[in-house]
C-alpha cells in the first residue's frame, strides 16, 4: 500500500495512493496510522481522493481508527472522498460516524476547532 505523507505544525495529511481500499488492506492503514498517535503532532488527516472504491471492512475499520485517535485526544479527519466512496459507506451506514470534510482545507478548520475544544476542555 502506498502512501503521501505531508506533515505541518499541527497535522499529517496522509493521502492514500491506491484506487481501492479493502478489508486486506487494513494492517496496512495501521501500520501507516497509528504510530502517529505516540508522536507529538497526533492529529491526521487522511485524503482519500484517489480511493475509488472501498469495501464495507475497510470502511468500518476507519471508523474503528477514528475512534482510537478521539480516545487519545487526537483528531482524525478525511477528506477530499469521491462520490462513489462517499455512497458506498452511506450504503453501508458508516457515512454519518465520520469525520468528513470536502477539502483538506476544511479538514484543517475542523483539526483547529478540535484543538481549541480540547484546550477550552482542559481548562475547565
Amino acid at each position: 500500500m502506498q502512501f503521501k505523507f505531508d506533515t505541518s505544525e499541527k497535522f499529517h495529511a496522509i493521502q492514500i495512493k491506491e484506487p481501492v481500499l479493502s478489508a486486506n488492506m487494513t494492517e496496512d492503514l495501521d501500520a501507516c496510522l497509528m504510530p502517529f498517535l505516540k508522536q507529538e503532532v497526533k492529529n491526521v488527516v487522511l485524503n482519500l481522493q484517489d480511493i475509488q472504491n472501498i469495501d464495507n471492512a475497510a470502511g468500518e475499520h476507519l471508523v474503528k481508527i477514528q475512534q482510537h485517535y478521539y480516545e487519545h485526544n487526537a483528531s482524525f479527519v478525511i477528506c477530499c472522498m469521491q462520490k462513489q466512496v462517499e455512497k458506498a459507506l452511506d450504503d453501508a451506514e458508516l457515512l454519518e460516524l465520520l469525520n468528513i470534510a470536502p477539502t483538506e482545507s476544511e479538514a484543517w478548520d475542523i483539526l483547529h476547532m478540535e484543538e481549541i475544544e480540547r484546550e477550552l476542555g482542559d481548562s475547565i
